[in-house]
């Protein structure tokens, strides 16, 4: 009997500050056979992210350039900067099999179900509003007005939460962790990601 396991395409979403981006990390350091899509943005690097690991920094000019050659599978402007997942990492992880991880907002997530419909979709919550306030203004400047534009902007993304597959609450980190992992072991064992011949190599003679 032959079996051979298709690609896991899996998209991890959330308001800003809710922790996608760190879980991810946890995850893959976990679980090294996975590999994570690094998207592409034009926003400042931030201290401690390294060029090509958490994400290809390239000016807007270049991204223009980009998204004329239709190399991104989705893009979108948040806080006035742009990201974008490069379609050749997603080709790639299909070619070799891989369970890629995806950390985008949900226009992207949506843009990726569209085009790969096989694809599992996490949305990721916070544990309470406070929370989730307490979060945006450690990353907002001094400027009122960007904390309510962070805010606004965190709500509307809540508003989507009913089109992923999945939602969790992030009240606690590593808990968090286990229930991504847990999510893809069992998307990884359902039957329509595997191709089965039951006949093996050289019994295809028996077929009736």
């Amino acid at each position: 009997m032959a079996v051979k396991k298709k690609p896991l395409l899996v998209v991890i979403s959330s308001p800003s500050g809710t922790g996608k981006t760190t879980i991810c990390k946890k995850i893959l350091k976990k679980h090294p056979q996975y590999v994570r899509s690094v998207s592409f943005t034009t926003r400042e690097r931030r201290k401690g992210e390294v060029n090509g690991r958490d994400y290809h920094f390239v000016n807007k000019d270049r991204f223009e350039k980009m998204k004329k050659r239709k190399q991104f599978a989705e893009w979108a402007c948040v806080y006035g900067n742009y990201y974008g997942t490069p379609k050749r990492s997603i080709e790639k992880a299909k070619r070799q099999n891989k369970t890629l991880i995806m950390v985008i907002d949900v226009q992207g997530g949506s843009a990726i179900k569209r085009l790969y419909p096989e694809s599992v979709l996490i949305f990721m919550l916070p544990p309470s509003l406070g929370e989730l306030k307490r979060r945006l203004k450690i990353r907002a400047t001094n400027k009122k007005d960007d904390l309510e534009k962070r805010l606004k902007s965190a709500l509307k993304e809540i508003s989507f939460w009913s089109n992923y597959d999945y939602v969790l609450v992030n009240s606690d980190l590593n808990q968090t962790v286990r229930d991504v992992e847990n999510i893809i072991s069992a998307e990884k064992r359902k039957a329509k990601r595997f191709d089965i011949n039951i006949w093996g190599r050289g019994q295809d003679k028996w077929r009736g």
